[in-house]
């Protein structure tokens, strides 16, 4: 086999590089951070306030920018002129359901990114549906989102996103204000999906639920990355980095695949 016939790996859903940051105030949030996710990953974001998790989310769509170092997202740089492409590539599904949400009816909230696109008629109704069905939410598309309960809200906001056909789900703290079934219910949702995922939590069971892998990021650094049953039970790690687990939960007593 020639080097030719060879074939070729696809890239990574992102690749961060050296990624250092600071804010107009002086404030630095991240002090060179490395990082790569595989296509098809569930990885959760550890750490505790102020590690600067919110500032690595926001240049994974060029919200911020003008730091040091390198973001890709599937081998695209994250730069001006890769905009577009790179925001229908990133979809990022906030903890509050209802800084998505603004359409009279769910189908029209939906909708609305593709509709932006381009997307009309037939091909635009098969996208909502078919990301509507993803979520278990095909059967509620006429109704007013502030008619659901939370936890519909915020599958419907996972709709909103899977429509565009992203690269990356990033969700911020999915697992916040939902009842048990509701928290089961998006589980099922998440782990069904052929996208890859990156979890922003402070809800270390559902990160062990649902991602293989955790990395923390401690002080504008990452500071740990592995299978996250092996980081959650690293006693010294998690206090050195005010990671706590639930009262009575042994993350050592799961069984995980």
């Amino acid at each position: 086999m020639t080097a030719s016939d060879t074939p070729t790996r696809p890239a990574p859903s992102l690749e961060v590089a050296g990624l250092a940051f600071a804010y107009p105030d002086g404030h630095q949030a991240l002090f060179g951070v490395d990082l790569s996710i595989g296509r098809g990953e569930r990885v959760a974001l550890l750490g505790p306030n102020g590690a600067g998790k919110t500032t690595l989310v926001l240049h994974l769509n060029g919200i911020l920018g003008g730091g040091v170092g390198t973001v890709k997202v599937a081998g695209l740089p994250v730069e001006k002129r890769h905009l577009a492409e790179i925001r229908r590539r990133v979809g990022i599904v906030f903890q509050d359901p209802d800084d998505q949400l603004f359409m009279p009816t769910v189908r029209e909230d939906v909708a609305f990114g593709p509709a932006a696109a381009g997307l009309r008629g037939a091909e635009l109704e098969a996208r909502v549906r078919a990301a509507l069905e993803r979520v278990g939410m095909a059967e509620y598309a006429d109704r007013p989102p502030h008619h659901l309960s939370f936890g519909q809200r915020r599958r419907v906001a996972v709709a909103t996103v899977l429509a565009m056909e992203p690269e990356i789900l990033v969700l911020d703290e999915p697992s916040s204000n939902l009842d048990p079934a509701s928290r089961r219910e998006l589980a099922d949702v998440l782990r069904s999906l052929d996208v890859t995922v990156l979890m922003v939590t402070h809800d270390l069971p559902y990160a062990l639920e649902l991602c293989p892998r955790s990395v923390v990021l401690s002080e504008g650094v990452i500071t740990a990355d592995g299978r996250t049953q092996d980081l959650l039970c690293d006693d010294a790690m998690m206090r050195a980095h005010r990671l706590e687990l639930p009262f009575g939960f042994d993350p050592r007593s799961v069984t995980v695949s």
